[in-house]
């Protein structure tokens, strides 16, 4: 059975090959190959999509920016359309009630060192678990804080 996997920012760059933030790059790669191979369904959270954006933009060489930023517009592009092997995942609106209550469990995960961006792919994580209970659901990410979460499906 295949998994639903969320793609943390980390290993998008590191999809991507993106000069200074791609250290894990054959691992990941291969990876996300054999990963492809076995029909596993991944998502990509807003959050993942806007820190990409930021890490790219803050490249220093200007070739490399120009580069990477044509490349992820491309890519985020074929995901609206459907052609990325993954699918986007829509932010809350400002007024939902959720967001609300991230923002109140907020202090609390920032002590742990979880920042915001982390905190909306793991509320992203509980949402796939609670729609897909026959499913393993997992984030997928080289950050320890976030590489924990992992639920296996009670079909699994």
């Amino acid at each position: 059975m295949s998994a639903i996997i969320l793609i943390d920012t980390c290993v998008l760059l590191n999809i991507f090959n993106v000069p200074m933030y791609n250290d894990k790059y054959t691992d990941i790669f291969n990876e996300f190959n054999n990963l492809i191979n076995h029909r596993n369904i991944f998502l990509l959270p807003m959050a993942t999509i806007f820190e990409t954006g930021n890490h790219i933009a803050n490249l220093t060489d200007g070739g490399h920016r120009r580069k990477w930023s044509h490349i992820f517009v491309n890519t985020i592009k074929q995901t609206h359309q459907g052609v990325a092997p993954w699918r986007a995942i829509e932010f809350p609106k400002l007024d939902d009630k959720d967001i609300i209550n991230w923002l109140d469990e907020f202090p609390g995960m920032a002590m742990s060192g979880c920042g915001f961006s982390d905190l909306s792919i793991i509320k992203d994580w509980e949402k796939m678990c609670k729609l897909h209970p026959l499913s393993e659901v997992r984030i997928w990410s080289i950050d320890t804080h976030l590489s924990g979460y992992q639920r296996l499906g009670k079909g699994v």
